[in-house]
């Protein structure tokens, strides 16, 4: 499968790829690259698939410098950032240059970043590891890193030139992870009319078994319809906030539990399934069709509808009021109240700003 599509009259290709295979290496001689390389990745990934991504990129003529780091939220910061754009400097890169990143969300930001800002902008490809990073945040532009505690408060758009995801990388991901994507996948099926819910509903079993037909699919669906959503509104002035559906609350939760608890409880993927159960209820004050056929696709995938089923440790209270002094440090938010996408009815949703603060308090109540 090769996506592709224009960004300021910008060719911008996605492959997805059984194996890896020679591709990446014709997508640096189309692009003209003075062939130096910094290759960034997840010390968590597979080391023989390091080693093949290595190997072929040396044998092609590259000069390659490699660079492990963990692609956790506690290396999201702006020393990791001045770190990577320090190697760049040393290795006298210039505009031509390429950083190749692989890794999840957080390496993608990063990256991304960096080689935006290094010459103001040197060549950049994406080799995605995750889920959420597969069906999400490879595409988009969106770059960032956490600062003062605050979720990406530190970004810039930077569209990769090309991104490869391999079915190879896709079939081993640890099964928290791999199913902690599926939330962003949903998102785009209810946000859009497509073939994503009908494959969510009918092929469970061959979803489970990370079957290569029917991820490259379900894929395929997910990143045209966010395509669709954010080319021609890049900096998110209207369409393209849809794509935050659920991600007010779900960053709240993610903030939240991590201040209180002083580590990672929630994965990004499982609070955006819950942030889109509280924000379906936010906009309808009920449940709905909409809202049932969400909580039924979590469930079929064993994936969490509210943070009863995590192990908190710590009063409920003081969650609830954790969660609701996070939702007011939302980006999205214009004036002092925060914004949110609503959705009342399938493929309709709505930018909507919380005018009644209580009602925020009642919502998470509910949810935790």
């Amino acid at each position: 499968m090769k996506i592709q599509y224009k960004i300021d009259r910008i060719d911008h290709n996605i492959f997805y790829k059984k194996n890896i295979d020679n591709s990446i290496i014709s997508e640096i001689e189309k692009i003209k690259s003075d062939k130096k390389i910094l290759f960034i990745y997840d010390g968590k990934i597979q080391q023989k698939i390091v080693e093949q991504l290595f190997r072929k990129l040396k044998n092609s003529g590259c000069d390659v410098s490699a660079y492990e780091f963990k692609g956790n939220k506690y290396n999201k910061t702006e020393k990791t950032l001045f770190s990577l754009i320090n190697l760049m400097m040393n290795k006298k890169f210039t505009k031509k240059s390429l950083l190749i990143s692989l890794g999840g969300g957080v390496i993608g930001d990063v990256s991304a970043l960096a080689a935006s800002l290094y010459y103001r902008g040197v060549l950049y490809f994406y080799i995605p590891s995750t889920m959420t990073s597969i069906v999400d945040s490879c595409i988009g532009g969106k770059t960032g890193i956490n600062y003062k505690n605050i979720i990406n408060s530190i970004g810039n758009y930077y569209h990769a030139n090309s991104v490869f995801i391999y079915h190879d990388i896709l079939k081993n991901i640890p099964d928290r992870e791999y199913y902690s994507g599926i939330p962003e996948i949903i998102k785009c099926g209810l946000l859009k009319k497509n073939k994503i819910i009908n494959i969510l509903l009918k092929s469970k079993d061959q979803i489970i078994k990370r079957d290569y037909k029917t991820l490259e699919s379900l894929c395929t669906e997910t990143l045209k319809t966010k395509i669709i959503l954010f080319k021609n509104d890049i900096y998110e002035n209207g369409i393209r906030l849809h794509l935050n559906f659920g991600h007010t609350f779900a960053h709240s939760f993610e903030m939240a539990t991590e201040k209180l608890l002083n580590k990672e409880l929630i994965r990004h993927g499982e609070a955006v399934g819950i942030g889109m159960l509280c924000e379906i209820l936010l906009s309808s004050k009920k449940k709905n069709k909409v809202y049932n056929l969400l909580e039924k696709i979590l469930k079929q995938y064993s994936l969490p509808t509210s943070l009863h089923q995590y192990d908190l440790n710590i009063s409920k209270q003081k969650m609830i009021d954790q969660v609701y002094k996070a939702i007011f440090l939302d980006k999205k938010k214009i004036n002092k109240l925060p914004r949110y996408i609503g959705l009342k009815t399938i493929y309709k949703p709505h930018i909507k700003e919380i005018e009644n603060t209580g009602e925020i308090l009642e919502v998470i109540k509910k949810f935790i």
